[in-house]
């Protein structure tokens, strides 16, 4: 007995279905910024993680120079016994992985609205809104050429 005896429903016909794609199928159709994206958002040595007692957020490419960890050292490798939060000294438990750096912030549900500022990483957020400022102030200090 075959597979389309099995389901009823003979194979071949014009109105059938492809058959759906699996996320490797999916990444090999993405273009090559979007594979590099895809690569670091599933490579769990370039996320970064957040001490939920204190907010200390440790990132691997920076290290912690205080604690004498390199630039590049993946949270995994940290020792979870010796390691604790520079900050609040709380232990490896205490941290959650918030994803890699260029992450958009906030909830995955909301990217979507925003006018697309939603979709901005957190160091873009701030040249817009720091920019803001300081073109208002240009403008208001402009003012003061006019009599």
């Amino acid at each position: 007995m075959s597979t389309d005896e099995a389901t009823d429903q003979p194979s071949g016909q014009p109105g059938d279905a492809p058959p759906p794609q699996s996320d490797a199928d999916h990444s090999a159709e993405a273009g090559p910024a979007d594979a590099a994206t895809a690569s670091e958002e599933s490579d769990p040595a370039t996320h970064r993680f957040e001490c939920r007692s204190c907010g200390f957020v440790y990132d691997p490419a920076e290290g912690i120079k205080k604690l004498a960890i390199p630039k590049d050292t993946p949270f995994s490798d940290l020792d979870p016994v010796g390691f604790r939060c520079p900050v609040c000294r709380s232990r490896v438990g205490a941290f959650k992985d918030i994803g890699p750096r260029n992450k958009p912030s906030g909830f995955e549900e909301n990217l979507n609205f925003g006018l697309g500022v939603n979709r901005l990483t957190p160091g873009q957020k701030n040249v817009l809104i720091f920019g803001g400022f300081a073109l208002a102030i240009a403008f208001f200090l402009s003012l003061y050429s006019l009599r």
